[in-house]
């Protein structure tokens, strides 16, 4: 009779995991379908989350709640107001300097470059490779994309319907955004009572995790990458070259990766130099940013911003954002890092239940050596 009793409870363990799996394959189904709804919807959660903690800062300062919330709100909006105004013309400026310079890239590639490789490996590159085709596609692109107002209302022409989904999520992000800053705590609230009381504890546990974790990667990475991309940008245009500010920028960016960040300096920040000016004077330049600019991220942003409450490896990252990008388009972006955030608490908490388990200890005691019983000759001290 027990044994029938636990086939029973085997098979309705079962169908409960066949249940919840169903039920997980219906929610991503269900997200594949809503991605373009849901996107505003994301960001704005993704921004109330990341502007809770100085609204919650407010409030322990004796600021009301909705007071905290419009000065916090006041203070994002306005930040990336400015950082529109300064940043938009400028960017469209570099691209047309980078589009009237194609032509110079391309000489020095096909005239300089090319040959200095051909005699140095042996290759025949220009036999095969065809650099005059290649710069005119690329310089076609961006003529045909006329910069970034061009593009924009290209494709407004082209789809009535998407401008109006377009102005629908401007004007819905903030909205939502400033009702998620007001009823974070709420919101959270409300989703841990819908955890079971059993696992309330661990659940909230690995929650506070996750937030750290993500919260240390998104808030510490991102001023460092906005710092750097400031100082890049600053340093390459006081060098001299007339693409320093879109090279700096574009390092900024690219900095959550090791190596890639300092990497494009050198050899974007390298090639723009050779191109504009052909000196070694201003290939030192260019060396000295990139040495100033590792310097002071290695001794003094990373370990004061970011420190080691990461968790997350830059290989995870790409990967996380590159395959939410391939399944649910702009809104897998957006949820990418948080998903890897929790993924990695949760493989961490998996690998100490499981490195505490009678599987991985097996059942016999085992036997160690004793700190001081190294020397040869001496025979092992059994421990339980």
């Amino acid at each position: 009779m027990s044994e029938r009793q636990d086939d029973l409870a085997t098979i309705a363990a079962f169908y409960r995991r066949v249940q919840w799996t169903a039920v997980a394959l219906g929610v991503l189904w269900l997200l594949w379908l809503l991605a373009p709804v849901l996107s505003p919807f994301a960001l704005a959660a993704l921004l109330g989350w990341l502007g809770d903690p100085l609204v919650d800062r407010l409030e322990r300062a004796r600021f009301k709640r909705n007071t905290a919330v419009i000065l916090v709100f006041s203070a994002m909006s306005l930040l990336l107001l400015v950082a529109a105004v300064l940043l938009v013309p400028m960017l469209e400026q570099q691209i047309v300097t980078l589009v009237h310079s194609l032509p110079g890239y391309r000489d020095w590639f096909v005239g300089t470059a090319l040959p200095w490789v051909e005699r140095r490996t042996g290759l025949e590159i220009l036999s095969w490779l065809d650099p005059e085709r290649l710069f005119t596609l690329i310089r076609e692109h961006w003529e045909r994309a006329g910069g970034i107002a061009a593009t924009v209302l290209g494709y407004v022409s082209r789809s009535g319907f998407a401008l109006l989904g377009l102005l629908a999520n401007i004007v819905l992000l903030p909205v939502l955004t400033f009702f998620f800053l007001r009823d974070w705590d709420l919101l959270v609230a409300r989703v841990g009572l819908l955890v079971p009381r059993d696992h309330a504890d661990t659940v909230r546990t690995l929650a506070r995790e996750s937030d750290a974790v993500l919260g240390g990667f998104l808030r510490g990475q991102f001023l460092v990458m906005l710092i750097l991309g400031v100082l890049y940008a600053i340093g390459l245009w006081g060098v001299g070259l007339d693409l320093g500010i879109l090279i700096g920028i574009l390092a900024g960016l690219l900095t959550f990766v090791p190596y890639l960040g300092p990497a494009s300096i050198v050899v974007f920040g390298g090639i723009a130099a050779m191109v504009q000016f052909g000196d070694w004077q201003h290939l030192a330049g260019v060396a000295v940013v990139f040495t100033v600019g590792q310097i002071i991220e290695s001794y003094w942003l990373t370990p004061k911003l970011v420190g080691d409450r990461i968790g997350l490896h830059p290989m995870a990252v790409i990967f996380a954002v590159t395959a939410g990008g391939t399944l649910f388009g702009f809104l897998g972006m957006l949820l990418a890092l948080p998903v890897a955030a929790v993924a990695n608490v949760l493989l961490r908490y998996a690998h100490e239940r499981y490195t505490a388990s009678s599987l991985y200890a097996g059942e016999q005691p085992r036997i160690v050596l004793a700190p001081d019983a190294a020397a040869p000759g001496d025979g092992p001290s059994p421990q339980a």
